[in-house]
């Protein structure tokens, strides 16, 4: 990778976080701590803000922008992939979602791009088996309520179809057993319960903060799963 790509890397890893250490930059460039201080000062000298905060790491100040102009054939043809992954495996709400975001990275490109990506979309076909139809739009609203920690109240109807309401403080989302699974602590059993999200009925966001003041970590949740997922 030559310098002029490595710093305009160095720019989108930074603008893809919040803060991001000398030392992240190094490891992801394969790169030294001291030609990461270099790379940083010429993006300061071409009028890109990167600023520093103790103890956080390096950001880019709030405001500056730079749009992709362009990507690899490579990098679009992932894209597309992803699509066709999504669509598979993704619920409504996200499929919903990914569509809006990759039109605007359509937008962007080069005609001669776009020409390629829409030849190739008719070439690629993803074929799930029938009883795999993610027919629910939880996922979205399950993410915005695990990231502000917010309750989350479940109509949700167990394996013998009892329905029943739960007050829950999710952690986290799961992929296993060709399913998605809602781990969340559960305030009347008071222990982390899996929800089948295919079993939610209906979820409601109640915007109230967590009971739990030091929720499980995901990771280690799974970990306690008797199943090879």
């Amino acid at each position: 990778m030559n310098r002029i790509d490595r710093l305009f890397g160095i720019l989108t890893f930074l603008q893809s976080r919040k803060y991001v250490t000398a030392e992240a930059i190094a490891e992801k460039f394969g790169m030294s701590v001291r030609t990461v201080y270099r790379d940083i000062k010429a993006l300061n000298e071409q009028g890109v803000p990167v600023s520093f905060e103790q103890h956080k790491g390096y950001f880019v100040v709030q405001g500056y922008f730079l749009p992709p102009v362009s990507f690899s054939t490579e990098e679009a043809n992932a894209l597309l992939l992803m699509e066709r992954i999504v669509e598979g495996f993704a619920d409504r709400s996200i499929q919903t979602h990914y569509t809006s975001a990759l039109q605007k990275v359509k937008a962007v490109m080069r005609p001669s791009d776009k020409e390629k990506l829409e030849t190739l979309t008719q070439k690629m076909h993803f074929q799930m088996p029938e009883c795999f139809t993610p027919d629910f739009e939880y996922l979205s609203p399950l993410q915005n309520a695990i990231v502000a920690r917010h309750v989350v109240l479940l109509d949700y109807k167990n394996n013998k179809s009892e329905v029943s309401q739960r007050k829950v403080e999710p952690i986290g989302l799961a992929f296993y057993a060709f399913a998605w699974h809602l781990i969340a602590w559960c305030q009347l059993r008071q222990d982390y319960r899996d929800f089948k999200v295919s079993r939610i009925l209906k979820a409601r966001n109640l915007e109230l903060p967590f009971t739990n003041p030091n929720p499980m970590e995901l990771k280690d949740y799974m970990k306690s799963i008797p199943v090879d997922y």
